[in-house]
């Protein structure tokens, strides 16, 4: 179903009176200058652009998310416990292309598009043990299951999905399996002790386990082959009496070719090579809750809402701020004041000297469905509605873009599309003005 939406009516301000002509003026001039007055007539009465809002269904407390040119909705659970429906709508139509039982009882929090597959991840629902993890792939033309296994999705460089089941406590079972067909390419069994890994623009590429005595693992996340292993803790950090609970002594973290060991307050902060696990520095910090990517430089967050940064090949603090968080886009790196309730109040940084570039204002910003589109940003419009703008995340500039009157929020986007609620129930699918 398609809504027409015929946007804001504006007066338009009336054309300047032609200038009447000189005596001298022929009749060639008097006739072009009625020709000019008509054509002005009939383009100021052309009816303003039309916009198409597509309808997208959606039931109160349904789970809705989009996939590549997929609208998916899980419809809630029903009051007589029967068994909820996964609808499927083809984009930017919207119309309806296939229906089915959803496979397994649960929430269901991630869709995506991955080897061909449409994968659902969620909590499967289990009485008595907390839920576990459940990955289903369905064929994205048929709503066909194809297969079903434990474990959430991550995709790895090079083709294949990761599936984990376990914790920390009880150690996890790791899985790489075809996105095709769910068969195992290779599969561990992991003791206990924390678990990460390093992303990659195409994929997970390395796999990191270390145990509560410091024994550190590295393995090639396509073949599981060990790449290194070590030794890393000092004695004082062996915690083998200490009970799980009380988390982890020292923190693993890995940031692009670093791994990252993250002792005491104040912080030590261990450099060494992922794939060699030899030393590359250490430095002091005030306190460091976690790392993250910045771009150039390496960020260390603290509980305090302390921002530091770090130059990756040395290990030298190049500035701190307090009150941000800070996070890198692929154009530059956004932080937000800490605390910022509701839209965020959005900067954009100099990953290297710290400096303020732009100040992009109050901004909710959008899920995107790829990471090559726009960033998209929204906000409350006085009045109501939501105003939308492309974020500059290099100059730190605001782009407006469109006022959507009949948008209320949970947004996602398609490049120039914006899916988002509407006070009426359902979704409505906008084609934005770039």
């Amino acid at each position: 179903m398609a809504i027409i939406d015929l946007g804001e009516l504006r007066h338009e301000r009336d054309p300047e009176e032609l200038p009447r002509p000189p005596c001298s003026v022929g009749r060639p001039l008097r006739v072009a200058l009625v020709f000019l007055m008509v054509l002005a007539t009939v383009v100021s009465a052309a009816p303003l652009p039309r916009r198409e809002v597509i309808a997208l269904p959606a039931a109160a407390g349904a789970e809705a998310l989009i996939a590549d040119d997929l609208y998916l909705v899980v419809e809630p659970t029903g009051l007589n416990g029967s068994q909820r429906r996964l609808d499927a709508y083809r984009l930017p139509g919207g119309e309806l292309l296939w229906q089915l039982p959803v496979p397994v009882p649960g929430r269901y929090w991630g869709m995506s598009m991955q080897d061909g597959m449409l994968l659902i991840a969620g909590y499967e629902a289990t009485a008595g043990d907390p839920p576990g993890t459940v990955t289903i792939a369905l064929d994205p033309a048929t709503g066909e299951t194809r297969w079903q296994q434990p474990g959430s999705p991550l995709p790895v460089s090079g083709g294949g999905l990761l599936l984990e089941t376990g914790d920390e406590e009880q150690g996890r079972t790791l899985r790489v399996v075809d996105g095709c067909c769910g068969r195992v390419r290779w599969q561990a069994q992991t003791p206990a002790g924390q678990f990460t890994f390093r992303a990659t623009e195409s994929g997970i590429d390395r796999l990191v386990l270390s145990t509560a005595d410091g024994r550190v693992e590295v393995r090639d996340a396509s073949t599981g082959a060990v790449r290194a292993e070590a030794d890393l803790w000092e004695p004082a950090d062996r915690r083998e009496a200490r009970a799980p609970a009380e988390g982890p002594e020292v923190g693993v973290q890995v940031v692009g070719d670093l791994l990252l060991t993250l002792r005491g307050a104040p912080a030590t902060v261990t450099a060494y090579d992922l794939d060699g696990l030899r030393l590359r520095w250490r430095t002091e910090l005030n306190e460091a809750f976690y790392a993250s990517e910045c771009g150039p430089v390496l960020c260390f967050q603290g509980r305090s809402e302390e921002l530091q940064a770090i130059d990756p090949a040395t290990g030298r603090q190049l500035w701190t701020g307090r009150g941000w968080i800070a996070w890198s886009s692929r154009d530059g790196l956004v932080a937000t004041r800490a605390n910022s309730g509701g839209a965020m109040q959005l900067d954009v940084l100099d990953p290297v000297s710290g400096a303020v570039r732009g100040e992009l204002g109050r901004w909710e910003m959008v899920l995107p469905s790829g990471l090559d589109g726009p960033v998209i940003g929204i906000r409350p419009q006085p009045g109501g509605g939501l105003l939308v703008a492309e974020l500059n995340l290099t100059t730190g500039t605001a782009r407006p873009l469109d006022v959507l009157r009949e948008a209320t929020g949970g947004c996602q986007s398609i490049g120039y599309q914006l899916a988002c609620r509407k006070p009426t129930g359902g979704y409505g699918l906008w084609q934005l003005r770039p």
